[in-house]
C-alpha cells in the first residue's frame, strides 16, 4: 500500500501487475458510460438562465428566478442519498454490475422527460413541479452511479493501480461535464436567444436521453468484479444490513470520506458548474467566452484527474491530496482575482484552475480503500452521497447569497476553505502509523 490511508487491500487475491487489456477495456467502457450519464445530470446547470425564464412566472425578479432554478438543481443532490443507500445495499448483497446498469437507465428516462416538458406559459406552476420531480429522479440515479462506478473499477484492477483506476472513471465523469459545456456552447453560438428559449434548451436533454440508453447498452459488455465474485464464492458477503455494519465499525472512515467529499463538491460545483453562469451575471463576461473558458477548464480537469490518480499510486494518496489541495487553493484565487481585475487572462487561468480541480481524482481512491470489501459500496455511497447532498445541495444557493453579501471573491473564499479541509485530512493521514 502507498501510505497509511490504505487499511484494507482492495484486491488481495490479485498479484502486483500492470493493467492488462481486459482492465483497460473495463476502465474505458466504465468511463464512457459514466461520461454519458454525468452529462445527463449536469447539463441542467448550463441552461440555468433559460430555465429561469421559462419555468417561473414572467414577473419574477431575474435573480430570484435564477436562485429558484439553482434550488431545483440542488434538489438533485438532496435526492442522491436515497438512490445511493438503496443501490449500495443491493450492490453489496447481489453484485456491483446489476446496480451499475440500473443507475444509468434511471438517469436516461428523466433526462428525456425534461426535454419534453411543457413550460410555465403552458401549464403554470405544474411546470416547475414536474421539473423538480424529474430532477429528483436524476439525483436518485446518480446517487447509485458514482459510488458504484468507483467501487466497480477499483475491484477490477490490481491494488497498486486503484488510484489511477478511480481517477480514470472520475476523468470520464468530467468528460460528461465537457460534453455538456460543448453542447451548451454550440447551442448558444448557433441559435439566437429567442430560438434558445423557444426550443433550443430542449435539445441537450433530448440528446442526453438517447446517450443514456446508449450507456445502458454499453454496460452489457462488462463483467462482475473479481472481488465480489470471490466474496460470494467464499460466503463472505455482509450478513444483515451492510450499512448497519458501517455505522457500528467504520465511523472514522465515514468522517474521512465526508470531509474529502466536501472539498470535491466545492471544486466541481463552484469552479466547473457554477463559474460559467457566475462570470456572466457577476463579471459580465459574454456567454461565448464564458463557455469557451469552461470547455478549456473541463478538458484540463479530465487531464488533471488522470495526473493525480497516477501520482497517488506513486507517492501515496495522502501526499497527492495535500499537494493537490494546495494547488486548488492557489488557482481558485488566481482565477477570481483576475476576473475582478477585468478578466484579461480568464481563459488561461480557468484552464489552470480546471487542472487543479483534478485533485478530486484522488478522493474516490481514498474512500474505496477506507472500507472493507463486504461493506465497501454501502460505506462509500452513504458517506459520499450524504456529504454531496449536504454540501452540493446547499452550495449553489449559498454561493449566490455569499456573492450578494460579500462580493465577487466569495466563490474563491469558499473553495479555498474546503481546500484547507482537504489539507488537514492529508496531514491527519500522514500522521497515522503505517499498518
Amino acid at each position: 500500500m502507498t501510505d497509511a490511508a490504505v487499511p484494507y487491500p482492495s484486491n488481495a487475491s490479485v498479484s502486483a501487475r500492470a493493467l492488462d487489456r481486459r482492465d483497460l477495456r473495463t476502465l474505458g467502457l466504465s468511463a464512457l458510460g459514466g461520461a454519458l450519464e454525468f452529462y445527463d445530470f449536469v447539463v441542467f446547470v448550463f441552461f440555468a438562465i433559460p430555465l429561469s425564464h421559462l419555468f417561473f412566472p414572467p414577473d419574477t425578479a431575474a435573480w430570484l428566478a435564477q436562485l429558484q432554478v439553482f434550488g431545483i438543481f440542488a434538489a438533485g443532490y438532496l435526492a442522491r442519498p436515497l438512490g445511493g443507500i438503496v443501490m449500495a445495499h443491493y450492490g453489496d448483497m447481489l453484485g456491483r454490475k446489476k446496480m451499475f446498469t440500473l443507475s444509468v437507465f434511471l438517469m436516461a428516462v428523466p433526462t428525456l422527460g425534461i426535454g419534453l416538458l411543457p413550460v410555465y406559459a403552458q401549464i403554470g406552476m405544474l411546470a416547475p413541479l414536474l421539473l423538480l420531480l424529474l430532477r429528483v429522479v436524476q439525483g436518485i440515479a446518480v446517487g447509485g452511479e458514482v459510488p458504484g462506478a468507483w467501487v466497480f473499477v477499483a475491484e477490477h484492477v490490481p491494488a497498486q493501480r486503484i488510484g489511477f483506476a478511480c481517477a480514470s472513471l472520475t476523468s470520464g465523469l468530467t468528460v460528461g461535464i465537457l460534453i455538456g459545456s460543448l453542447v451548451a456552447a454550440a447551442i448558444q453560438r448557433e441559435l439566437a436567444p429567442a430560438a434558445v428559449l423557444d426550443y433550443g434548451w430542449r435539445l441537450p436533454f433530448l440528446i442526453g436521453g438517447v446517450f443514456g440508453f446508449f450507456a445502458v447498452w454499453l454496460r452489457r459488455w462488462l463483467s462482475e468484479t473479481p472481488v465480489f465474485e470471490e466474496m460470494h464464492a467464499r460466503r463472505e458477503l455482509a450478513s444483515g444490513l451492510p450499512l448497519q455494519q458501517v455505522f457500528e465499525r467504520h465511523l472514522p472512515s465515514v468522517l474521512l470520506s465526508m470531509l474529502v467529499t466536501w472539498m470535491l463538491t466545492a471544486a466541481i460545483v463552484v469552479m466547473i458548474l457554477m463559474t460559467p453562469s457566475l462570470v456572466q451575471s457577476v463579471f459580465h463576461i459574454e456567454p461565448a467566452r464564458a463557455f469557451l473558458g469552461n470547455n478549456v477548464a473541463s478538458f484540463a480537469l479530465a487531464l488533471g484527474c488522470l495526473f493525480y490518480g497516477w501520482l497517488a499510486d506513486r507517492i501515496g494518496y495522502a501526499r497527492a491530496l495535500l499537494f493537490g489541495a494546495l494547488g486548488l487553493l492557489a488557482c481558485s484565487y488566481a482565477l477570481y482575482l483576475d476576473l475582478q481585475a477585468g478578466a484579461a487572462h480568464f481563459i488561461g487561468l480557468y484552464g489552470l484552475a480546471g487542472f487543479a480541480v483534478g485533485v478530486v481524482g484522488v478522493v474516490p481512491a481514498l474512500m474505496v480503500v477506507a472500507f472493507p470489501p463486504a461493506v465497501r459500496f454501502s460505506g462509500l455511497s452513504f458517506s459520499y452521497n450524504i456529504a454531496y447532498a449536504l454540501f452540493g445541495g446547499l452550495t449553489p444557493p449559498l454561493i449566490g447569497m455569499l456573492v450578494k453579501r460579500y462580493g465577487a471573491l466569495a466563490p474563491a473564499h469558499y473553495v479555498a476553505f474546503t481546500a484547507l479541509i482537504g489539507m488537514a485530512v492529508a496531514f491527519a493521514l500522514l500522521r497515522r502509523p503505517r499498518p
